[in-house]
């Protein structure tokens, strides 16, 4: 699951990296930093999907996200079971708690 969520997140931050970087045109000498291949990469996905190129960056945020809940949707229902028992243990500690808050002996006697 380690590996799964490695090769799930680096891309991700590489992307990120990559995005916000060559928008502010942070390029430290490296081209591919710059604003103009910035603007280069999405001409070119704009040509080749027939879309602006200013509507990219959002779909592939949207595509982010997707595949983001899908992937968390799996590791929880890989551990069902841990998060249930869990749930239950908190609910139990809460309801403790509730109990010595409402009994007798924590009430304050100040009028």
């Amino acid at each position: 699951m380690k590996t799964f969520l490695l090769l799930w997140a680096m891309p991700i931050a590489l992307l990120g990296a990559w995005y916000s970087l060559s928008y502010y045109d942070m390029s430290f000498g490296i081209f591919m930093l710059t604003r103009q291949a910035h603007d280069l990469v999405f001409q070119i996905y704009g040509n080749v999907l027939g879309l602006p190129p200013e509507t990219i960056p959002p779909l592939v945020m949207r595509a982010v996200v997707v595949d983001s809940l899908v992937l968390f949707a799996i590791m929880a229902f890989r551990r069902r079971q841990k998060i249930k028992a869990w749930w239950a243990a908190r609910q139990e500690a809460s309801s403790e708690v509730a109990e010595r808050r409402a009994s007798p002996e924590s009430l304050s006697s100040a009028p």
